[in-house]
């Protein structure tokens, strides 16, 4: 396992940082990028300069941390054939790019007849954690090629999850970002209201930075399988229960206060509307 070669494509904020945690992988390290001054660092580390693309063909894992779409497309293309040429059945192209779920799916479709394995594995943590090791890693791929790559992605992932098939590594990261923007427009409704009531916003940021950390902000409520309604013998009945009538008082309470400073709150709104039944709690169970 830790003798096969890997290569990596795609040098930026976080495709640097992530290659790095790899320059001393036992089976040898390939890069490229290309914008040359990226790679020069990784020369200092005993890495492998490509010329281009097809430079990382000699490489039996490759990992792309690339733009978007057609980026992904783009490199993928111009490694098959070269993969081909190499003799290179059974290579593993792991992209961790943020991108749509279809597209890692029909790549993995379209290359699997040439024994090329793609996998969606897109990170979570920012490169920060990447320097360090800790990002969270989403695995779109099947059991046995995830299982062969996990020790890899381990170097700069600190939290290597399973989500599935093909493609649902991506479904996983879009699920995670969606609750990371909804809450920053949260917040941003939550910062006009205080300023509106007089508050000192930078007060308030300490106050909730410090009492995430403590209570795991939205991520304490993803405890559950599934979202069916709970039944009063369910282990969170009561606890989510209790949530409910706390997150309602709350936000009716803050809606009432926007009402009284002139500030509207959609979000606050929407939130007091679906809690209940989000929790999967609605009224009519009382």
């Amino acid at each position: 396992m830790t003798q096969q070669r890997y290569g990596y494509i795609g040098l930026g904020n976080m495709g640097a940082p992530m290659a790095k945690r790899l320059a001393e992988w036992p089976g040898g390290f390939t890069v490229f990028d290309v914008r040359a001054e990226s790679m020069e660092p990784f020369a200092e580390l005993g890495a492998t300069l490509a010329a281009d693309v097809t430079g990382v063909a000699d490489a039996d894992i490759i990992s792309i941390t690339v733009l978007n779409d057609e980026q992904v497309r783009s490199v993928i293309s111009q490694l098959a054939p070269a993969l081909e040429k190499e003799g290179k059945p059974d290579t593993v192209i792991v992209i961790h790019s943020t991108i749509s779920d279809t597209t890692a799916a029909e790549l993995a479709e379209q290359y699997r007849p040439q024994g090329i394995h793609i996998v969606d594995a897109p990170v979570s943590g920012g490169g920060a954690a990447a320097e360090k090791g800790e990002l969270a890693i989403m695995v779109g791929a099947e059991r046995p090629v995830y299982e062969r790559i996990k020790p890899a992605l381990k170097q700069f992932g600190s939290m290597v999850i399973h989500a599935g098939e093909p493609g649902a590594g991506t479904r996983m990261k879009l699920a995670r970002n969606m609750l990371t923007f909804t809450s920053y427009a949260a917040a941003c409704e939550a910062m006009k209201l205080a300023e509106a009531a007089g508050l000192d916003l930078g007060a308030l940021g300490r106050v909730v930075r410090h009492t995430d950390a403590l209570t795991s902000g939205p991520g304490a409520i993803i405890v559950r399988d599934n979202m069916a309604e709970l039944t009063p013998d369910h282990w969170l009945y009561d606890a989510f229960t209790h949530t409910r009538g706390l997150g309602e008082k709350d936000l009716s309470l803050a809606i009432g206060l926007g009402d009284v400073v002139g500030v509207d709150l959609p979000l606050a709104q929407v939130a007091l509307q679906r809690l209940a039944d989000g929790l999967g709690v609605p009224h009519k169970n009382d």
